[in-house]
C-alpha cells in the first residue's frame, strides 16, 4: 500500500514537473517571462549599456541611480582583478567605470540580474540551491577568464561575462521553482531537455546576451572540445570540467570526451592547473566580496 503511494506520488510529480517545464517553455516563447521587479532594475541599466557608445556620463548617471550597482562597481574596480599593484584607490564611479571598461560593466549589471533571481525564493532548500548555484557561476567565470588568458585566446572580459551568465536559465527555473514544487527535482529520466534549452535561449534573448556568448552557452550541453581549445565553448567547458565547484542543477558529473584528459595536459600541465586553480579561486572570493557590497 505504501509502495503504491509513493509510485503514485513520483507519477504526479513527474506529470507536475513535465507539465511545469511546458508551462514555463510556452510562456518564454510568446515572450511573457516573469522576472522579479529587482532583476527588472538591474536589466534596464544593462539594456542602456548594451549600446557601445553610450556617453560616459550616461553610464555615470545610470549607475548612480542604482546605488547598489554603483558600490559593486567601485568596488570591484579596487579588485586585484582591475587594479594593478599600486595602483590608487578608486572612489567614485567615473573612475571604476574607466577602469574596468563597459564590457565588465555590462557584465557586472548582468551578475546583479542574476543574483536576484534567487532573491525572493521562500523554499529554504531552493535558497540554498541558489546559493550553490552562485558559488559554481562565479568560480566559472573567474577561472574562465584564467583559461581564455591562458590557453584558448579569447576575450578574457568575453570569458568572464559568458562565465557569469551561462547558467541563467537554472537561475531563471530557480525563481520559478517557489510556485512549481517540484520543478527542480532529480529525475533524469524524465528530464525535459528540450523545454529547459528553450527557456534558456529566450531568457538570454531577453537579457539581450550578445549572440556568440549564447551560442557558446547552448552548445555547452552537447559540447566537444576542439583541440587545441581555441573558442570561447572551449573556454566555458573547460571551466566547467575542471573546477571544483559543482552546479547543484547538474544532475550527474559532466564527463570528459574519450582522450580529452591527456589532450587538456598538452595544454595545461598539472603545476599550472592548479596555479590557475589557486588563482581562480582567490578571483571569485574577490569577486564575490565585492558583488556583495
Amino acid at each position: 500500500m505504501a509502495l503504491s503511494l509513493c509510485a503514485g506520488l513520483r507519477i504526479i510529480l513527474i506529470m507536475n514537473k513535465l507539465e511545469a517545464f511546458g508551462h514555463i517553455a510556452a510562456m518564454a516563447i510568446r515572450g511573457e517571462l516573469v522576472f522579479p521587479t529587482s532583476v527588472n532594475a538591474a536589466l534596464r541599466v544593462q539594456l542602456a549599456l548594451d549600446d557601445p557608445d553610450c556617453p560616459i556620463d550616461k553610464a555615470i548617471s545610470l549607475v548612480l541611480a542604482e546605488p547598489t550597482l554603483a558600490a559593486r562597481t567601485v568596488a570591484i574596480s579596487n579588485s586585484a582583478m582591475f587594479a594593478r599593484a599600486g595602483a590608487p584607490v578608486v572612489t567614485n564611479v567615473r573612475g571604476a567605470i574607466m577602469r574596468i571598461g563597459y564590457q565588465n560593466l555590462f557584465a557586472l549589471a548582468a551578475a546583479m540580474v542574476v543574483r536576484q533571481f534567487g532573491s525572493k525564493l521562500i523554499d529554504p532548500a531552493l535558497r540554498v540551491k541558489a546559493e550553490k548555484l552562485w558559488d559554481h557561476t562565479i568560480a566559472v567565470a573567474a577561472l574562465a577568464r584564467l583559461i581564455a588568458r591562458d590557453v584558448t585566446g579569447v576575450n578574457e572580459d568575453t570569458a568572464l561575462f559568458a562565465g557569469i551568465v551561462h547558467e541563467v536559465g537554472g537561475f531563471y527555473l530557480l525563481s520559478r521553482a517557489d510556485e512549481f514544487p517540484g520543478l527542480l527535482e532529480e529525475d533524469p529520466e524524465n528530464w525535459h531537455s528540450a523545454s529547459e534549452e528553450i527557456i534558456t535561449r529566450e531568457v538570454m534573448r531577453k537579457l539581450c546576451i550578445p549572440e556568440p556568448v549564447a551560442d557558446a552557452i547552448e552548445g555547452l550541453r552537447d559540447a566537444f572540445m576542439s583541440i587545441p581549445p581555441d573558442t570561447l565553448l572551449d573556454t566555458l567547458l573547460l571551466a566547467n570540467l575542471l573546477t571544483p565547484v559543482r552546479s547543484p542543477l547538474q544532475e550527474a558529473e559532466r564527463e570528459l570526451p574519450p582522450h580529452s584528459e591527456s589532450a587538456i595536459d598538452l595544454f595545461i600541465d598539472a603545476e599550472r592547473l592548479q596555479v590557475l586553480l589557486k588563482q581562480a579561486h582567490d578571483n571569485a572570493a574577490e569577486m564575490s566580496a565585492a558583488l556583495l557590497v
